[in-house]
């Protein structure tokens, strides 16, 4: 198996907007095209459970 030791960048497209997700050592980062802030999930928490308690703190975040 190859180790996951830098960041692994790839495009897609949802519902007609492109993103870059962004899978490195410490988790997952997906950003919409051009933009800088986006979802960030550690791996920590994806192994936890807490996947969906760490997405909806950071909506709230960026909502506010």
């Amino acid at each position: 198996m190859t180790p996951l030791d830098k960041p692994l960048r790839r495009e897609l497209e949802v519902d007609g907007r492109v993103y870059t997700l962004t899978i490195d050592p410490d988790g997952l980062k997906l950003v919409e095209k051009g933009r800088r802030k986006g979802l960030v999930l550690a791996w920590q928490d994806l192994l936890n459970g807490d996947a969906a308690l760490a997405t909806a703190l950071q909506a709230s975040l960026r909502d506010a």
